[in-house]
């Protein structure tokens, strides 16, 4: 993780011969005014460890860095009156132009009122080598801010005191997901939201504890039965607490057998 100046040098990449990059890094660049809180949370767990495998780049840029009086301000009264402060454009454009990335890569807003975050956007934007986050905070940002963001994101129906979590947020469910960081593929394989679908439960040893007890089928080796238990109680999770995934899942013959069993039992 680093705070970038304005002059940095751009990533080095080979490619192959149908254009496409080759050993290429995923870098994200955060604009932000709290560099810091970016460093920290990227220094550790899943994520500091693909930057120490060299398969992920975090950088940090700040607007003050880039601020036009020796205060190094970044914010100023709403036009029209009102409470809190607005970011100012100026930092935030001269902040943005000065990131090295390919002119096409994706600029995101983090935003209430942008799109909402999930696993299919995470997945398509590992196929980027560069992704840019603009992190707003204070009471808002200059409208003219927008038009850097070639999209606007967000995680909900809910307000957070800036952009940061957000960026950290999908900085991690795209980062893990990148061949190499998490290590064992097999295991995004069967996460939740992969196929349509929540997670089932699982579990480890002990067989038994305080009278609760591992599910026969999966001591059994049979590796059929637990592949259709599995499937099963995803099927259940999901049709108990997130129905409306059901809509768009890829579902089979018995899948569909067996929801109608469980709409039965209602």
């Amino acid at each position: 993780m680093t705070n970038e100046p304005p002059n940095q040098p751009p990533f080095a990449q080979t490619e192959h011969a149908d254009g496409q990059p080759q050993g290429a890094v995923l870098t994200f660049h955060v604009v932000t005014l709290f560099p810091e809180e970016i460093d920290q949370y990227c220094r550790t767990s899943i994520i500091g460890r693909g930057i120490k495998a060299g398969k992920l780049k975090v950088k940090t840029y700040s607007p003050r860095d880039f601020a036009l009086d020796k205060y190094r301000k970044v914010d100023d009264t709403p036009y029209g009156g009102g409470a809190g402060m607005v970011l100012k454009p100026e930092p935030m454009f001269a902040c943005v132009e000065s990131i090295l990335r390919p002119p096409d890569s994706p600029v995101i807003l983090t935003t209430p009122q942008g799109r909402v975050f999930n696993q299919s956007l995470a997945v398509k934007l590992t196929q980027q080598t560069d992704i840019t986050f603009l992190c707003g905070h204070y009471e808002g940002f200059d409208e003219r801010i927008r038009s850097l963001a070639t999209m606007e994101v967000s995680l909900g129906d809910y307000v957070l005191t800036g952009g940061e979590l957000p960026a950290l947020t999908m900085i991690d469910a795209i980062g893990r997901l990148i061949p190499g960081v998490l290590g064992k593929t097999v295991s995004l394989a069967n996460e939740s939201f992969n196929d349509g679908l929540l997670e089932g439960p699982q579990y480890t040893k002990p067989a038994e504890f305080r009278d609760m007890v591992v599910p026969a089928v999966l001591r059994s080796g049979d590796h059929q039965a637990v592949d259709r238990w599995r499937r099963e109680r995803a099927l259940e999770e999901t049709f108990h607490n997130r129905p409306d995934l059901l809509e768009k899942a890829p579902l089979t013959k018995s899948d569909k057998e067996f929801l109608a069993k469980l709409k039965k039992q209602l």
